[in-house]
């Protein structure tokens, strides 16, 4: 009986999975021991299963194994890096250094310096160039005007309504005073009250002085 071919996707019945990668699991640890033993290489095997259950198979030890696996990786980084850019980074240097050549002419030309080589229009474009610098730069200025001011009105208010509030309790207080002034004084005048004796008739005589 001719075996059918197994289609490669997952197997959708959960028993059937769970068989075919029990036997298909021993069926590559045997292969990495042979493998190991049979032609002297370091193997190492890590197999997780769906259940998260681990399964590892080493020739010597897999920490020491995947270690060197990570040596040998970044060496071959670094040496493909360093092969693939030797040449194009001294065309990048070359280009830098123009670069910096051309930015410091610039410079110098921004200055006022060595405009001696230059032609007419290379002159009207840098002083087109300036004249456009120097309107940002008044631009900003302005702004940086108009919100210097707005913090100056801004703290203007500030003090006013301070300086509002400082009047409203000054005011408070003095009435307060004035109130406890005149308590003050009527409670006195009450403490001091004068007792007079009202009478009706003719007013008393006196007897007259004996010589």
């Amino acid at each position: 009986m001719v075996r059918g071919k197994t289609e490669m996707k997952r197997i959708e019945n959960a028993t059937s999975r769970q068989v075919t990668f029990s036997k298909r699991r021993n069926g590559l640890l045997k292969k990495a021991f042979e493998l190991s033993v049979l032609c002297d290489a370091e193997v190492a095997l890590i197999v997780f299963s769906p259940r998260g259950k681990l399964y590892e198979f080493s020739s010597s030890s897999v920490t020491k194994t995947i270690e060197r696996y990570q040596k040998r990786t970044k060496d071959l980084v670094t040496n493909s890096k360093g092969n693939a850019n030797s040449l194009p980074a001294k065309g990048e240097t070359h280009g830098f250094e123009r670069k910096i050549q051309q930015l410091e002419i610039s410079k110098r030309k921004m200055l006022g310096e060595r405009l001696e080589a230059s032609s007419v229009e290379e002159l009207q474009q840098l002083e087109n160039q300036l004249e456009r610098s120097l309107t940002r730069i008044r631009a900003r200025k302005y702004q940086l005007f108009l919100e210097e001011i707005e913090k100056l009105k801004e703290e203007e208010r500030n003090l006013l309504e301070e300086n509002k509030k400082l009047m409203e309790e000054c005011g408070m207080s003095a009435r307060g005073g004035l109130q406890a002034k005149q308590v003050e004084a009527a409670k006195k005048i009450d403490d001091n009250e004068v007792v007079t004796d009202l009478s009706i008739g003719p007013p008393r005589q006196d007897s007259p002085k004996k010589p």
